[in-house]
C-alpha cells in the first residue's frame, strides 16, 4: 500500500503539477468572462482558449472595460505559460527521442565488439539476480527479452539488451552468440528453454549453456539432450539450501561468507593458470601461494580428471588448472595478476 501511494505521488508530481496552472486558467478564464461580460461558460472557455494560444479569431471579444483589463491580465499570465509548456513538451520529446536513439546505437556498437560475454535469455526474477551478480563482477552480458515493459526497465538500468524471441537465430546472432562465452536461458517455460537451448547449441557447438528447469520430472533430461551444459532447478536448490540451514547452519554461514564479498573482504574464487604463469610446474609450497598471498587452495580442477580436494603442499600446479581459492579479495587479485 505504501509503495502504491509513493507511485501515485510520483506520477502526480511528474504529470499533474506541470499542467495545474493551465487547468486553473481554463477554469478561472470562463468564470471571469461570465462575471464581467455575461458570457456563458462555454463562450468564456472558447475566448480563454483562443486568447492564451494566441489564435484570436476575433468572433468573440470583450466589450466592457473590466473584460478588456481581464483579457490583458489573461494574455500576460496565460500566453507566456502556454508557450513555456509547449516548449518543455517539445524539448522533452526531442531530447528524449534523441537520447534513446544515441543510447541504442551506442549499445549496439558495444555489442558488436563484445567478446567472451554472456547472453541472458529472460529478465524475470532469476534473470535480474544473474545480471546483478554479473555486473558486480564486471562481466559483460546481453539480455534478450520480448516484453516491452521489461525492455524499458533494462533501458533504465543501462543493460545491453535486445528485444525479441531468444529462440530466434537472428536475435542470438545479433547478441553475438558466435563469440560469447556462455548463455543462460532462464525463462519460466521448460519448452521455451528447450527451444532456446537447441537453437543456441546449433549456432555455437562449443558454447557453455546454463538452463533453468522447473523441476518437473524429465525436464532436466530433455534440456541436457537439447544441448545444455548444466541444468539448474531453482526450486530444488532453494529446498536443499533451506534443509541445510536447518541441519548444518554453521556450514551454510561459512559458504555464504566465502562466496559473497562481505565486510571482511573474504571470498572464494576460481583462478585459471595460464601457460606463462611463473608457478607452472611448481608445487603449492614452491609457488608460495599460502606464504606470499595468504590464500588457501581449497581444490584444483584439472582437465579430464576428478576434482582434487584439499590438495597437499606437494601438489604440482599445471597449465590450464583451475584453482579454487579462499582468501581476501585484495590477495586474490594480487595472485590473479601473476597468472
Amino acid at each position: 500500500m505504501r509503495r502504491l501511494v509513493k507511485w501515485l505521488a510520483a506520477k502526480i508530481r511528474k504529470y499533474l503539477l506541470p499542467i495545474a496552472p493551465l487547468l486553473f486558467l481554463l477554469i478561472a478564464g470562463p468564470l471571469g468572462y461570465e462575471l464581467l461580460e455575461g458570457m456563458s461558460f462555454l463562450d468564456g472557455l472558447y475566448l480563454t482558449a483562443i486568447t492564451i494560444t494566441t489564435v484570436g479569431y476575433g468572433d468573440l471579444a470583450p466589450v466592457t472595460a473590466g473584460g478588456r483589463i481581464f483579457t490583458i491580465l489573461l494574455i500576460f499570465s496565460g500566453v507566456g505559460y502556454v508557450m513555456y509548456l509547449f516548449s518543455q513538451i517539445t524539448e522533452t520529446m526531442v531530447e528524449g527521442g534523441l537520447r534513446q536513439l544515441v543510447a541504442k546505437r551506442r549499445m549496439q556498437k558495444k555489442m558488436t565488439k563484445m567478446q567472451d560475454h554472456y547472453i541472458i535469455c529472460g529478465f524475470g526474477r532469476i534473470g535480474q539476480e544473474i545480471c546483478s551478480i554479473l555486473k558486480e563482477n564486471s562481466r559483460d552480458f546481453v539480455v534478450i527479452e520480448s516484453n516491452e515493459a521489461v525492455i524499458e526497465q533494462l533501458d533504465r538500468l543501462g543493460y545491453a539488451e535486445l528485444k525479441g524471441d531468444a529462440s530466434d537465430d537472428d536475435i542470438l546472432l545479433a547478441a553475438g552468440i558466435k563469440q560469447a562465452k556462455g548463455l543462460v536461458t532462464a525463462v519460466s517455460s521448460d519448452e521455451k528453454n528447450v527451444y532456446i537451448t537447441l537453437t543456441a547449441r546449433g549456432l555455437n557447438p562449443k558454447l557453455f549453456i546454463l538452463a533453468r528447469s522447473s523441476g518437473v520430472p524429465g525436464a532436466a533430461k530433455k534440456l541436457e539432450r537439447a544441448g545444455a551444459s548444466r541444468v539448474i532447478s531453482p526450486y530444488c536448490i532453494g529446498a536443499h539450501r533451506m534443509a541445510h540451514i536447518i541441519i548444518r547452519p554453521t556450514v551454510v554461514d561459512f559458504l555464504d561468507l566465502a562466496t559473497q564479498v562481505g565486510d571482511l573482504g573474504l571470498r572464494m574464487e576460481e583462478l585459471v593458470v595460464s601457460r606463462q604463469a611463473h608457478c607452472v610446474g611448481k608445487t603449492l609450497i614452491e609457488a608460495g601461494v599460502r606464504k606470499k598471498y595468504g590464500i588457501i587452495v581449497v581444490a584444483i580442477k584439472r582437465e579430464e580428471m576428478p576434482m582434487i580436494f584439499n590438495p597437499g603442499s606437494e601438489t604440482k600446479i599445471m597449465a590450464g588448472d583451475i584453482l579454487i581459492v579462499l582468501g581476501e579479495s585484495s590477495d586474490i587479485a594480487a595472485m590473479a595478476d601473476t597468472l
